[in-house]
C-alpha cells in the first residue's frame, strides 16, 4: 500500500497551507498548466524551498502530476494511478491498472482521464478512483487529455484526436492525420492544434471534428505540443526549428534555428509575457523573443533536458536528465537555486498552492514548499 511507503520531511505543519488552507484556484489540472499549454503562472514560488513531504511509487513517475480541490495525483510507468493530499502527501487512494503510463493524467470537474501504452483511455472519479468509463484507441497513448464542450480530447500515435463524450466516453468523432499523434491537444477557443509527426500543424474545428483550413507544414516530424497566445503558436521540431504562426490566418511569422549547432527538439516550450523558452538535447536552455524569434538568452546544462520548461513569475524551473531541478531567472537565464537527487528527472513540474510537486525516475514524487 502506499501509506507503506510514505515519507514526510520536515515538520511545517503549522503553515496555513499545510493546513487544509488550500485556496481553490491553486490548482494544476493540465500536465502544461492550462489549455493553452503555455506552462506558465502567474505564481511565483517562495524564495526558500525545501522539501515538504515525499511519496514512493512502486515504479518510476515519467509524467507530471496534476493538482485540484487539494489533491495531487500522478501515475508511475507500470500502470498505477495515485491520489495523495496536497498539505501533507498522505495518501487518498491508489489503483492498478497493470499496464503502463507515459502520458501525464488530466482533470477536468472531478474526472480524471489518461491513457496509457496499449491504447486504452481511462476516466476515473478524482475523490474516489473509481473508473467511470473506459474507452481504447489503435495506439500508444503519449499526451495528456484536453477537454471541450463537455468533451474528452486524446490523441493517439494511430494518428487519430478522438473526441469522446465526457459523460460516458462514447466516442463523438476522431480526426486522421497521415503519421503518429505524439502531443497534447493545445487548445484556443473551438480549435484545436496539433503537431504531428507527418510534419504538419493541424488545426482542427472541434465542434465538427474537421480541419479548419490547410495543414501548416514544420519541415519535419515533431512530438510537441503547440504553446498559444492569442493569434500566434509557437512549436519546436525534431529537425531543430522553432516555427511561430498565426493560426488564424496560417501565416508563419519567424522560424528560429540554432546558429551555431542545430538542436533537436523533442518537448514544448513555455512562454510568458515576450519570451519562449524551449529545451534541447543538445543540453541548452534558451530563451526566444516571440516577437522576433531571435534568442535572448541560453543556459547550458550538464546533461539534458527532457521535460518542457515550466515559468512560475519571474522564474524557469528546468527538471533535467542529470537529477536537477534547477531555478533560473526569467529575464537573464541566470540560476538562483537547485536541488540535486539521484536519478532523473524526465517530466515537467506542477505548481499550485503555493507548491511545486515533481517525480523522478526512482519513483519519489517530491513536494517542494516554503522553508522554515
Amino acid at each position: 500500500m502506499i501509506s507503506s511507503r510514505l515519507i514526510f520531511v520536515g515538520i511545517c505543519l503549522l503553515t496555513p497551507a499545510l493546513n487544509g488552507m488550500i485556496a481553490a484556484e491553486d490548482r494544476w489540472t493540465l500536465p502544461h498548466g492550462d489549455a493553452q499549454f503555455t506552462g506558465a503562472t502567474e505564481t511565483k514560488l517562495p524564495e526558500s524551498l525545501e522539501v515538504v513531504w515525499e511519496i514512493e511509487a512502486d515504479e518510476a513517475v515519467e509524467s507530471t502530476p496534476v493538482v485540484d480541490q487539494g489533491l495531487v495525483h500522478f501515475a508511475d510507468v507500470m500502470g498505477k494511478l495515485y491520489a495523495a493530499r496536497l498539505t501533507d502527501g498522505s495518501p487518498i487512494w491508489e489503483r492498478d491498472f497493470e499496464t503502463g503510463f507515459l502520458a501525464s493524467p488530466a482533470l477536468h470537474d472531478g474526472l480524471l482521464v489518461i491513457g496509457d501504452v496499449e491504447g486504452n483511455v481511462y476516466a476515473v472519479d478524482a475523490k474516489s478512483g473509481e473508473t467511470r468509463w473506459k474507452q481504447t484507441t489503435d495506439g500508444e497513448i503519449d499526451g495528456s487529455a484536453g477537454f471541450f464542450g463537455g468533451n474528452v480530447l486524446i490523441t493517439s500515435r494511430d494518428g487519430r484526436l478522438y473526441c469522446f463524450r465526457e459523460s460516458d466516453g462514447e466516442v463523438v468523432w476522431t480526426y486522421q492525420t497521415d503519421d503518429q499523434i505524439r502531443c497534447s491537444p493545445a487548445i484556443a477557443g473551438d480549435r484545436t492544434l496539433l503537431g504531428g509527426c507527418d510534419g504538419a500543424l493541424h488545426i482542427v474545428d472541434l465542434n465538427e471534428g474537421k480541419a479548419a483550413g490547410d495543414r501548416l507544414p514544420l519541415g519535419g516530424p515533431t512530438g510537441s505540443t503547440p504553446n498559444i497566445v492569442g493569434d500566434r503558436a509557437f512549436l519546436p521540431t525534431m529537425d531543430g526549428v522553432i516555427y511561430a504562426f498565426n493560426w488564424k490566418t496560417g501565416e508563419a511569422v519567424w522560424e528560429h534555428v540554432d546558429a551555431e549547432r542545430v538542436q533537436e527538439y523533442q518537448s514544448s516550450g513555455a512562454v510568458s509575457g515576450d519570451r519562449m523558452v524551449v529545451s534541447s538535447r543538445g543540453k541548452q536552455v534558451d530563451a526566444i523573443s516571440l516577437e522576433t524569434g531571435e534568442r535572448i538568452w541560453r543556459h547550458t546544462l550538464r546533461r539534458r533536458a527532457d521535460a518542457p520548461p515550466v515559468i512560475a513569475g519571474d522564474d524557469v524551473w528546468i527538471a533535467a536528465t542529470d537529477g536537477r531541478l534547477l531555478r533560473l531567472a526569467l529575464e537573464t537565464g541566470e540560476q538562483r537555486w537547485q536541488y540535486e537527487i539521484r536519478g532523473s528527472f524526465l517530466a515537467a513540474p506542477a505548481i499550485a498552492g503555493q507548491r511545486l510537486i515533481l517525480g523522478d525516475s526512482r519513483g519519489i514524487v517530491r513536494c517542494f514548499g516554503s522553508g522554515s
